[in-house]
């Protein structure tokens, strides 16, 4: 580990201390990440715009050794990643509230008070099957999305300027390397690790998922970095 990667832990870890020492921060983020308005949005596009790039910073740092460089547009990915924090957040509460209606049909009425007395294996099942269901049908989506956003900044060698152009998706849909995104991305990494990861996700309280769902934006940097590697 080099002084640089270990400038960036003690970072990292005093920005999560801050947060989780001085009670005014503490109070104020469980308040915004629990809100039923604005609030949650808010705080749901700053949680993925700083952890997800964080991840995707991490990533570039195992496949070329550096953290930044020039053409890769850490300000671009952080606006791309906080629209899309914002989405996933929206996508959970579908989801999650969509699961609910679910075991209405077998006879087992839920919802989150009632979900909060039942037992561990029926919390299990339940997150789950949110897990299952938003990975399966939102995240090939939320991927190539994110594959489509992720082109068009490195074309326009990451200035804001060359982000905020037309985003031709069309061509950069169909030069993608599928083989790639399938074989690897869609393939592999949403059974064997989205699928757990977020139903984990779905075992912890509301104020903490779109939190930890950020934070998996740092192991998905890692898998984007490895995806990189595999198809050189």
């Amino acid at each position: 580990m080099k002084l640089k990667d270990i400038i960036l832990t003690l970072i990292v870890i005093g920005v999560i201390s801050i947060f989780l020492f001085i009670e005014p921060l503490k109070d104020w983020f469980m308040l915004y990440s629990g809100a039923k308005d604005w609030r949650y949005f808010f705080l749901a596009f700053f949680k993925f715009a700083i952890l997800a790039t964080l991840g995707e910073s991490i990533g570039l740092r195992i496949s070329k050794g550096v953290y930044n460089e020039k053409g890769f547009g850490l300000l671009p990915r952080a606006i791309v990643w906080g629209v899309l924090g914002v989405v996933i957040s929206i996508a959970m509460g579908i989801f999650s509230r969509g699961t609910f209606g679910l075991f209405g049909y077998f006879g087992l009425e839920l919802n989150p008070t009632i979900l909060a007395q039942e037992s561990f294996g029926i919390k299990l099942l339940y997150a789950f099957l949110v897990s299952f269901f938003m990975n399966t049908f939102f995240a090939p989506m939320f991927m190539t999305v994110h594959k489509i956003t992720d082109t068009h900044i490195l074309e326009n060698k990451g200035t804001l300027k060359g982000f905020f152009s037309p985003i031709h998706f069309g061509r950069i849909i169909t030069n993608l390397n599928w083989k790639v995104q399938w074989g690897f991305v869609f393939k592999k990494t949403i059974p064997f690790f989205w699928y757990p990861a977020h139903t984990i996700t779905f075992m912890l309280p509301k104020e903490f998922q779109v939190l930890f769902a950020a934070l998996l934006g740092v192991a998905l940097g890692v898998i984007l970095s490895l995806a990189n590697l595999k198809k050189k």
